[in-house]
């Protein structure tokens, strides 16, 4: 898989200068509201979806800010993968 970028609040993969994959966040009160997650249809089905959600809970422990993940892809990662429920705001 190619390398997760970090850009003005989003991370994202890049194929020839293209966006092909994006998960967005938007500062808030909590720390950050995970408000959409975008995987072009070439790169489905390759966990590239859940590789942009883990780097994105990695990015809020480092920052010590948990989570608000109003995108429904993005909850529902979190919400099937207990090692990343540390950062889910309550």
């Amino acid at each position: 898989m190619s390398e997760i970028k970090k850009g003005n609040s989003s991370f994202f993969i890049e194929d020839k200068g293209e966006k092909v994959a994006e998960i967005h966040y938007v500062p808030n009160e909590a720390g950050f509201e995970v408000d959409s997650t975008h995987v072009s249809n070439a790169l489905s089905g390759q966990g590239v979806g859940e590789s942009l959600v883990r780097r994105m809970v990695e990015f809020a422990r480092d920052q010590h800010k948990k989570i608000v993940a109003t995108c429904p892809f993005a909850k529902a990662q979190i919400e099937k993968h207990p090692e990343l429920q540390d950062v889910l705001a309550k």
